[in-house]
């Protein structure tokens, strides 16, 4: 079978469906139409001699061919990035939406930005802290360029390390000993909360809910305030409290998955590629 060659335009559509879970969530993201992009990623399949992409009742669903070909198309189009960036010359101005959670910004965030400083002084970063659930539909609207995240979905931007999750606790009160546990957590859509209280169902361990808060430095205070015992990525675990576990009768927690997210809407934004290019190499497993 004689194959086609690949057009970028497809490349990105594709990509741009994955991410966004459908044809109209991905057409604004691309500045296409429904009609342009179903078009676009017909001739991909045309091209390929193959489905790619099964369109659900909810969302689209990848083929194992759409599984194959979408790694190859993430590398495309970093390459084709790349090269725009290297004939762009230094004098690279610009502005990049970046969000993250709190628990990833000083660890994970901070080393890169400061290289990414050193190097591309003129450009403005803009650096939104909010959770992962409320980072990824404003990167899949256009609202942010990239945004560092634990993703839900394995279509969700490109995959970059596994971040293990911890229950903490202060020794000076030792709530764990406590029955029901006072479990402090997230909003209702994060993944750690939902980890947090599957773990304790399948223990059978009993617990009250008895602190919510979106944000980390909440969390931090709820634990040691002696209201409540919390999970924590392990990474933003502050010193002073304790990590527990089996001895505690707790059991262990889903790692999260740590995703690079990229807007479609910002592939012509060459100040993205580099920050993008640089998180990626910075912080890929």
């Amino acid at each position: 079978m004689v194959y086609q060659n690949l057009q970028i335009e497809w490349l990105i559509c594709f990509v741009a469906v994955v991410d966004a879970g459908s044809l109209s969530a991905a057409a604004p993201q691309v500045h296409r139409s429904q009609s342009a992009v179903s078009m676009q990623l017909k001739k991909l399949e045309q091209a390929m001699g193959c489905q790619l992409v099964v369109r659900g009742p909810r969302q689209l669903q990848l083929t194992v061919e759409g599984q194959k070909l979408l790694g190859y198309a993430r590398r495309m189009l970093d390459l084709h990035a790349e090269i725009k960036t290297s004939f762009q010359g230094e004098g690279l101005t610009g502005r990049i939406r970046l969000g993250v959670p709190d628990d990833y910004a000083a660890k994970y965030l901070t080393p890169a930005l400061k290289r990414f400083a050193s190097h591309f002084t003129a450009v403005e970063i803009e650096l939104v802290c909010e959770q992962s659930t409320s980072l990824l539909p404003r990167v899949e609207q256009g609202e942010l360029d990239l945004a560092l995240v634990s993703r839900e979905r394995p279509n969700q931007g490109t995959f970059l390390f596994y971040e293990p999750m911890v229950w903490v606790g202060s020794s000076q009160f030792e709530l764990w000993r406590r029955d029901p546990m006072p479990l402090a957590v997230y909003e209702p859509t994060s993944l750690a909360r939902r980890s947090a209280i599957n773990t304790l169902g399948l223990q059978g361990r009993r617990y009250k809910v008895v602190y919510h808060s979106s944000s980390l430095a909440g969390q931090i205070a709820a634990v040691e305030s002696g209201l409540a015992v919390a999970v924590f990525t392990h990474c933003s675990v502050p010193p002073h409290l304790q990590i527990l576990g089996n001895p505690q009768q707790l059991g262990p927690l889903e790692p999260m998955e740590v995703a690079l997210y990229r807007s479609p809407c910002s592939l012509d934004n060459i100040a993205v590629d580099n920050l993008y290019r640089l998180l990626l190499k910075t912080l890929r497993s």
